[in-house]
Formats: structure tokens, sequence, C-alpha cells
């Protein structure tokens, strides 16, 4: 007996067909699909890490003329003091003096133009962010504040990039620290 095919299950097969070649065609699209998103993907890597070295270099070099730039303005104070060491020049004390006097207003000037200030210590009240206690002082001061700097502080752009040394007060007179100290001796 042979079986009929109807022309229902005909239709069916054929749909079958071109599902299967659709899910094909599909399978292909998705594989270039993929390719190419894969590739993209390594050109933007490839793009990124050329632009992290080009930024790199870029960065060290900024840094490198950056640095070059202030060398060359302390290179001109560094000329001044060698004028002023100079022999003949020793022979006038008072011109001497001046110009030592103006080579440091020049050096001063090149460290604020660069955004350098010197921490102002004296008298003021004992800042840990500011200051580094090296000693405690009796001082006609009151009890922690700077009775003397020892080593300048120094600011760069509101940011301390060195500590002012200085001594802080005990708040003891100093003549009462002699008093107590004749008195331990007696």
């Amino acid at each position: 007996m042979t079986k009929k095919t109807t022309k229902k299950e005909t239709e069916s097969k054929n749909e079958k067909k071109e599902k299967v070649i659709t899910l094909e065609e599909k399978y292909e699209k998705l594989q270039t699909e993929n390719a190419a998103l894969k590739d993209k993907w390594i050109r933007n890597a490839a793009e990124f890490e050329n632009f992290r070295r080009r930024s790199s270099t870029e960065k060290s070099a900024w840094i490198k003329n950056a640095t070059e730039r202030i060398v060359l303005e302390l290179c001109d104070v560094l000329d001044n003091f060698e004028r002023a060491l100079h022999p003949e020049v020793e022979k006038n004390r008072e011109s001497y003096e001046k110009g030592i006097d103006l080579i440091f207003q020049q050096l001063d000037g090149v460290l604020k133009k660069e955004g350098v200030e010197k921490i102002d210590a004296i008298g003021k009240e004992f800042d840990p962010q500011l200051h580094e206690a090296l000693a405690h002082i009796p001082s006609d001061l009151k009890e922690n504040k700077v009775a003397a700097v020892i080593q300048n502080g120094y600011k760069m752009n509101s940011k301390v990039i060195r500590p002012a040394r200085v001594a802080v007060s005990n708040g003891e007179k100093p003549e009462e620290t002699k008093l107590k100290k004749k008195n331990k001796n007696k």
C-alpha cells in the first residue's frame, strides 16, 4: 500500500525546508555580524592603545618642556650669582651686598611666578598641615604658637610642598624657666 500524501502534508514539508534554509541563512548572517563586531572591537582596542601611548609621550614631553622653562630662568639667577662671586666685585662691599639682594629678589620673583609662596609661621598657631615641630621652647608667646622658624616652608598653588620646620612655644616665659632651673639646682 502506498500512502498518498495530501496537499497539506506537502505544503508542511516545503515550509520546513524554507524554515531550514531561513535558519541557515540567519546563522550565516549572525556569523558575519559577529566577525564584523570582533574586527571592530580589535580595531578600537588598537586605536585606544595607540592613543594611550601618544598621550603618555605628549605628557612626558610637556613635563620636560615645563621644567626646561623654569631651569632657564634659574640659569639667569645662577649667572648673576657667578658675577657676584667674581673676585673684583668683592672689593666694593656695598655694591656686593646690593647685588646679592637683587639676586635674592630675582630668585623670589621666579618662584612667585611659578606659584610658590613662603609659609608665614612666626607667631601663628601651630598647624601640623603647615608646620613640622622640631622643638618645644620657652617663649613670650602663648602655648602652641610658633616661636621660631628653623627652616622655611613653602606652598605651590596652595598645596604645601615643604612644611615649615619650627620651634613651638610651651607657654612658659624664658625667665620662669631660668628660675625653675635655679630652684632645681639648689
